[in-house]
């Protein structure tokens, strides 16, 4: 019962995905492969609440048959980098706490590559973190990267937050 019940969050997942959509920047092959090199691959996402803002992410992806075929897990390293590109507006109330923006699979079913969108509020900063998630257990790395709430010259930021 414990496997099926995992297996159905599992799926689920294909089905519950945010709305932000990467775009591929680039990659650079790391490992030579016959099939396949091993790549560092470069996307980026635009907040898909808040306009204004831009994230570059990096990650690993597994190369050989198994990359090529989809089956491979990729490995828990990456990196983000956001920043604020334009006018802030806000779209709709942000949460004050956290809220998922993006996701990804790193594996055909169990992980996941998730970025969370937090508010430093008293630094009046919004905070992007990047972490993996298991269906079992998650990876301790993670990279993070703040975009501070200010005027884009004479625009100021249109983001209310919710509790």
């Amino acid at each position: 019962m414990k496997k099926i019940l995992l297996a159905a969050l599992a799926l689920s997942g294909f089905f519950f995905q945010p709305a932000a959509q990467a775009d591929e920047v680039g990659c650079v092959s790391t490992t030579w492969r016959v099939v396949n090199n091993d790549k560092v691959c470069v996307q980026s996402f635009n907040d898909p609440d808040i306009e204004g803002v831009v994230c570059h992410l990096s990650h690993a992806q597994t190369g050989g048959i198994s990359g090529a075929l989809g089956l491979a897990e990729n490995p828990s390293r990456f990196a983000i980098s956001c920043r604020q590109v334009g006018p802030l507006k806000a779209t709709k109330a942000i949460p004050d706490k956290k809220e998922n923006i993006f996701t990804q699979r790193m594996s055909l079913l169990f992980k996941d590559l998730n970025v969370t969108r937090l508010l430093d509020k008293p630094n009046n900063t919004l905070v992007y973190l990047v972490v993996s998630e298991r269906v079992i257990e998650g990876s301790p790395y993670n990279s993070i990267s703040g975009v501070p709430l200010m005027p884009w010259g004479d625009k100021m930021p249109e983001v209310t937050f919710r509790k």
